[in-house]
This record gives C-alpha cells, sequence and structure tokens, in this order.
C-alpha cells in the first residue's frame, strides 16, 4: 500500500503527458499543411524580436492596466509551475518537500512562489470583472459569442482552482508542520498561507493531512488537465507565441510580397534582351493557385498565426474599417482560420490522414469577400498584436485569389485596374488630358 500512491501519480503523469505529446503531434501536423515559406533568414533580428515582444510583452504595455494584469498571470503562473518539478519528484518517490535542503534559497522560492500565487487570483479576478461585469466592448464583440465566451471564462475559472488549491496546500501544510505531524517536516517560507492556516484550528490533524493531500492530488491533476485543454482553448499562444515572434515578418510593414511566377513574367517583359514571343515553361505538376482559397493555401507561419491568436481583440478594436461598422473584424479573421483549420484536422483524422473534398473552403463557408473587401490594408492590427500575428496577410493572400482567379473584385477596382492599364493612371483621363486642370482656372 505504501507504493500504491506512487503507482497512481505515476499513471497520471503517463495519461496527462500521453494526451498532450498526442495534441503537439496533431497541432505541429496542422501547421504543416500550410505552403512552404522560408523565415530561417536574419536570426539575431528574429531572436531579439522573439525576447522583446514574446518575453518582453513590449506591446502589451501600450495599455498598461490590462498589460500589469497579464504580467500578474503570465509570470506568476509559469514561475509558479517550477514548484511542479518538485511535486512530480515527491509524487514519484513519496517524500515530502525534497529540495527542502536548499534551506533559505528554498524558503525564498517558496515565498515568493505563495506572492505570485495570490496576484494570479488577483488578476484572473480582474479580468472575470472586466469581462462578464464591466463588459469591455472589444471583449464581448459578436464573433465571441458560444465557444469562445465559455472558453475565455474556463481558463479564468481553472486558472483561479489550480492557484486557491496550491495556498490551501500550503495552508494545510503549514499547521501540520507547526504541529508536529509525522511525515511533515519544517521546510518553506508562507506569507500567504500562513494567515490561512489558522482555519484549520481545532481539526483533527487526520483531517487537515486529508485536506493537504486532497489539495495535492487535485492541483497536479488540474495541471495535467489544464496543459491538455491548451490545444482546444485561446491559451495555445503560452506556447506558440516564442515561435509565433521568431517567425514574424520582419520585413517593413507596408511591403507586399510578390507572387515569384508573376514577377519573372514581368522581369521577361522588362528585358530587352528576352525573346517576347518565348513562352516561360510549365511548371510540373498542378499549376499554381494565385493566392489562398483554403487554409492549406495559407503558408504555415500563417496557420501557426491562428493557433497563437489570443482573442484579445486589440486588432479589432483599433481596425478603422470596424469602427465605422464594417463587417471586418481581424480578430474574427483569426478565429474563423483556425476554425476551418480544425475542421481540415477532425477530416484528415477520420480519413486515415487524408483529406476528403467536403465541399468547403475558408473563404465563403468562414470568410466572406465583403470582409475581406473592407480592409484598407493600413496594419494597424498587425502593429496592436502583442505577439506579432498578421491577420493583413490572410486578407491579402484571399483577395488575390479573388482577383486573379476568380475575376471577383469590385466592379471599382476592375475599372482602376482597367484605367491602369488602358491609361496608365488609376484615373479615366487619357495621358494627353492629364494637365488640362490647370487651364481651367
Amino acid at each position: 500500500m505504501d507504493y500504491l500512491g506512487q503507482v497512481l501519480f505515476l499513471l497520471l503523469l503517463v495519461v496527462g503527458f500521453g494526451f498532450f505529446i498526442k495534441n503537439i503531434k496533431k497541432l505541429i501536423r496542422n501547421i504543416k499543411l500550410g505552403r512552404a515559406i522560408d523565415r530561417t533568414d536574419r536570426p539575431k533580428e528574429r531572436l531579439n524580436n522573439m525576447i522583446r515582444v514574446a518575453l518582453g510583452q513590449s506591446k502589451m504595455v501600450k495599455r498598461p492596466v490590462p498589460a500589469i494584469l497579464h504580467i500578474f498571470v503570465y509570470v506568476g503562473f509559469i514561475i509558479i509551475n517550477i514548484e511542479m518539478l518538485e511535486i512530480i519528484v515527491d509524487g514519484l518517490f513519496g517524500t515530502h518537500r525534497i529540495f527542502s535542503f536548499l534551506g533559505v534559497i528554498y524558503d525564498v522560492l517558496i515565498g515568493s512562489f505563495e506572492i505570485l500565487a495570490f496576484l494570479v487570483i488577483f488578476g484572473v479576478a480582474v479580468f472575470w470583472i472586466r469581462r462578464n461585469v464591466l463588459k469591455i466592448k472589444r471583449l464581448n464583440q459578436p464573433e465571441l459569442e458560444g465557444w469562445a465566451k465559455k472558453d475565455a471564462n474556463t481558463i479564468i475559472y481553472i486558472e483561479m482552482v489550480l492557484m486557491i488549491l496550491f495556498l490551501v496546500m500550503n495552508a494545510a501544510d503549514h499547521y501540520l508542520q507547526q504541529n508536529g505531524h509525522p511525515g511533515y517536516l519544517v521546510a518553506g517560507s508562507f506569507p500567504i498561507s500562513g494567515i490561512l492556516s489558522p482555519i484549520f484550528d481545532g481539526m483533527n490533524l487526520a483531517t487537515v493531512s486529508f485536506i493537504e493531500r486532497f489539495c495535492w492530488w487535485a492541483h497536479i491533476a488540474g495541471v495535467m488537465f489544464f496543459m491538455n485543454y491548451l490545444y482546444y482553448s485561446k491559451h495555445l499562444h503560452i506556447f506558440l507565441a516564442f515561435p509565433n515572434t521568431y517567425y514574424a515578418n520582419l520585413d517593413p510593414q507596408g511591403e507586399f510580397d510578390n507572387l515569384e511566377s508573376v514577377k519573372k513574367e514581368v522581369e521577361l517583359m522588362m528585358d530587352p534582351n528576352a525573346d517576347p514571343f518565348a513562352a516561360p515553361a510549365e511548371p510540373a505538376g498542378e499549376p499554381e493557385k494565385f493566392g489562398a482559397q483554403d487554409v492549406m493555401d495559407l503558408n504555415w507561419v500563417q496557420l501557426m498565426n491562428a493557433y497563437s491568436c489570443t482573442e484579445c481583440g486589440r486588432c479589432t478594436s483599433s481596425c478603422p474599417q470596424n469602427m465605422t461598422g464594417k463587417k471586418l473584424s481581424p480578430r474574427k479573421i483569426m478565429m474563423s482560420t483556425r476554425d476551418r483549420l480544425e475542421e481540415v484536422s477532425k477530416n484528415l483524422d477520420a480519413n486515415n490522414g487524408k483529406f476528403v473534398d467536403d465541399g468547403k473552403t475558408l473563404l465563403n463557408d468562414y470568410i466572406t469577400p465583403e470582409e475581406l473587401w473592407a480592409c484598407n490594408t493600413c496594419n494597424a492590427c498587425v502593429e496592436e498584436c502583442p505577439i506579432d500575428i498578421s491577420p493583413l496577410s490572410i486578407i491579402m493572400d484571399m483577395r488575390r485569389f479573388l482577383v486573379m482567379e476568380q475575376s471577383a473584385a469590385p466592379i471599382e477596382l476592375n475599372n482602376m485596374m482597367q484605367n491602369i492599364e488602358n491609361n496608365g493612371a488609376p484615373w479615366q483621363y487619357n495621358q494627353m488630358d492629364r494637365l488640362n486642370w490647370k487651364d481651367e482656372n
């Protein structure tokens, strides 16, 4: 019986990490469905960008109140889970506070964890109030109805429960230490849970020990659940924020990429030594598709962007088109991309890794042309995103498909392109008449 707890604990770890690895493999597979794109250039710049944006959270500070609260939750939750190392060792070997030999360092660590746990509870409580009581506008938009809203609140509840379990566990542990209960050696500093421990006064020590063990098991089980829940949640950015910022586009925001095939044709047209009657060789295999109609037409960085989206709404709240009542919401673009990617993932799972046409596409079924053409390409969404996601790149690739594959541009845009072709300018006037306005006065 002495080893039963250790066996059960090992089983919990195997199941928890087993499902986690399975989800990570599925995540990587789904991201790799995207087209290849080379983002291995400028490694030093990329590393600096990751440190500054993901680790330093430089973009978060533009809105100080949520930034400070996010730092409480992010730093607190991550650092507190360092104690998971001790919990794992204790659980596997049946020990109690195995790292207590660190002495003063251990006391400082446990004390810091407790203060951070309290700050996490405070932070998520304020987040819940902002979302559900104050109903901050960017946190209560139409695209957040249903699962997205439930998911955001579920994350808040999980984080709060985990921190409460942590503090109650420590409070019971501290009480048992002070009362010399067998198996509980005196170790650690408890600035927060020490205040809570008097609630156990008058209780049987065996009951307090049961409460401590219950909270210990519930905490580790909760962490395992949370770790596997992340794949289905907007909080996947906990893992993806770092690679997302590392592989972000480092080119100037107003610089758009060119299609290589089109670029070669233009270069051929401008080369005075080229044979104007020589047709370019047809590429092997299927002809290239211009732009993106479905998630498989996007590149892998764009798909990683979709999984990384925190649904914070900073992009949408800064979008001038959204402010003026247009249908466009950059956040919804990212959410729709992820929804479609998950649907494709389920299709692959159901068909042994092979995609079977389901009659749906990202364009039209998830994102409408009205949304795409509402965008004025100002890059406000890209500038505001705290982890360098680019909804604009997806919008532009889908616009490119509409124009170059379906000739489905708005009539105003078609007129403009026709004028450029015929007159060398967006206006309908002949080149010879451009300066006539100066004679009108």
